[in-house]
């Protein structure tokens, strides 16, 4: 790869990284809300670089040094074009936020329990909105029973599932970016299930375990009123 093959790719490099997070929310779909400011940073430093380079190229050529003494180093491994993968993908492809391929299927290993809170807030009045993980981790409080009874609203893309009657809704929890996304899902029965993948908006109620807690990870369940589907969230992940 020539030397200036490699400028070219650091200003590609570059401007996709503003034009992800400068120019459009897509940031979102492979990093949480805060990382926009090193992004921005980032794709700045990377598209300076690239025109400091270009620039002394261009100058070196103007006066004669094209065929200077280091002309050996402008050649590189065929190898290093596969650095211009990931770029173009991100340019030409963008890829969507994490969905059901990534959460799988209810028969992969079940993720960790969530750790729940020391004490949850009482829950407002009427039908609050809550995240799954609030959810799952008030499912599995040992505290009380801050669901029972109540009808909540969760928000998620669609899972399907090879039990008759039954689906999840499902958001991707991330602690920094994509790679290391964990499912959270939660059950849903009573209403038949949306468009794999679809984005919604489930109401309904938590169904209780039947006897104690369980000491493993079990999908918590809710019997489901209505589904409403809806765009899916400027922020995709918890």
């Amino acid at each position: 790869m020539k030397r200036q093959t490699q400028s070219l790719m650091l200003l590609i490099l570059g401007g996709a990284l503003l034009n992800i997070s400068a120019f459009s929310n897509t940031y979102v779909n492979y990093v949480k809300l805060g990382f926009r400011p090193l992004l921005l940073g980032a794709g700045v430093v990377l598209v300076i670089l690239a025109l400091v380079s270009l620039v002394r190229q261009w100058r070196g050529q103007g006066g004669g040094q094209g065929d200077g003494h280091d002309h050996g180093d402008d050649h590189g491994p065929r190898v290093a074009w596969l650095l211009a993968v990931p770029v173009f993908t991100i340019v030409l492809i963008a890829p969507p936020a994490l969905g059901s391929f990534a959460a799988g299927g209810e028969d992969d290993a079940p993720a960790p329990r969530p750790p729940a809170p020391a004490g949850f807030l009482k829950l407002s009045d009427g039908v609050p909105q809550l995240a799954l993980g609030e959810f799952i981790g008030r499912a599995y409080d040992p505290a009380g029973t801050s669901l029972a009874g109540r009808q909540v609203k969760l928000t998620g893309f669609v899972v399907p599932s090879k039990k008759k009657n039954l689906w999840y809704v499902t958001r991707m929890q991330i602690s920094c970016c994509a790679a290391d996304a964990l499912a959270l899902k939660v059950a849903v029965r009573g209403v038949p299930a949306p468009r794999e993948n679809s984005w919604v908006q489930v109401t309904g109620s938590w169904i209780p375990w039947k006897g104690k807690i369980p000491n493993g990870y079990v999908i918590p369940d809710m019997a489901a009123t209505d589904v409403a589907k809806i765009d899916q969230p400027a922020e995709p992940y918890e």
